[in-house]
């Protein structure tokens, strides 16, 4: 746990597994806004295509890293740490890393639990493997951020669930926390899991002209370590790896 501090309003936009609308359509959405993301890299699904379309290519990666956006990790073969055993679990998350630092070579501190399912092992053990592990369970981090499982929101759907985006970032800028969405696809035609253009730019639009800052999860926690760091802190790989 660590404190938030006075780094809030922040918002968050992520992307899971990625599928290529989420580059191709989203990152444009924020870099419109001045925004940037953190996409959440499934590296087995590299040049594959399923329910959430087609995904990621080699070349999107370096594009975004370019445009300074931020990639993390989630597996190698999107592992549900309920579902496999703790060392096939463990096994997939270090290849996950290791092919990532492969293709792009650049390191990533920050990981997403596939199906956001995460156990007491696995948070232990991701402990001294990554800065942070993200998953599903909703709500505002802050003011002490759980960085083994940060907290996050669903962006799905079409426009209907504008009032609801909304009301989760007004209360953010409220309590000066930081609030994190996360998606998969973005394209007018989106699975179950995704949301259309339309939500996308509304939730970042929304995002700031409240005033709250759009920062990847790495720049975030960047700023909790270069300025409040818990005793025990460290920063690696240049992106903050925080021990308490």
């Amino acid at each position: 746990m660590v404190p938030i501090g006075n780094h809030g309003p922040i918002v968050s936009f992520t992307f899971d597994d990625f599928p290529r609308s989420a580059y191709l359509v989203g990152a444009p959405i924020l870099e419109a806004f001045g925004g940037r993301g953190t996409y959440y890299t499934t590296t087995g699904f590299l040049n594959t295509s399923d329910g959430l379309g087609d995904h990621f290519h080699v070349e999107d990666l370096h594009d975004l890293l370019e445009r300074g956006h931020e990639l993390g990790t989630q597996t190698f073969r999107h592992s549900s740490s309920r579902r496999v055993s703790l060392t096939e679990f463990q096994n997939d998350v270090h290849k996950g890393i290791r092919e990532l630092d492969r293709l792009v070579e650049r390191h990533s501190d920050n990981f997403c639990y596939p199906y956001g399912h995460a156990t007491i092992r696995t948070k232990q053990h991701l402990e001294s493997v990554v800065s942070s592990a993200r998953g599903i369970f909703p709500g505002i981090n802050g003011p002490e951020i759980d960085l083994n499982l940060l907290r996050a929101n669903r962006l799905y759907g079409d426009m209907s669930g504008a009032p609801h985006l909304q009301q989760w970032i007004e209360q953010n800028v409220a309590q000066k926390g930081w609030l994190i969405f996360y998606t998969h696809d973005v394209r007018p035609n989106h699975s179950e899991y995704g949301c259309t253009p339309e939500l996308c730019e509304f939730a970042v639009s929304a995002a700031a002209k409240s005033g709250s800052r759009i920062l990847t999860v790495e720049q975030v926690l960047s700023e909790i370590a270069g300025s409040t760091p818990p005793r025990g802190a460290q920063v690696e790989h240049g992106a903050a790896t925080i021990k308490g």
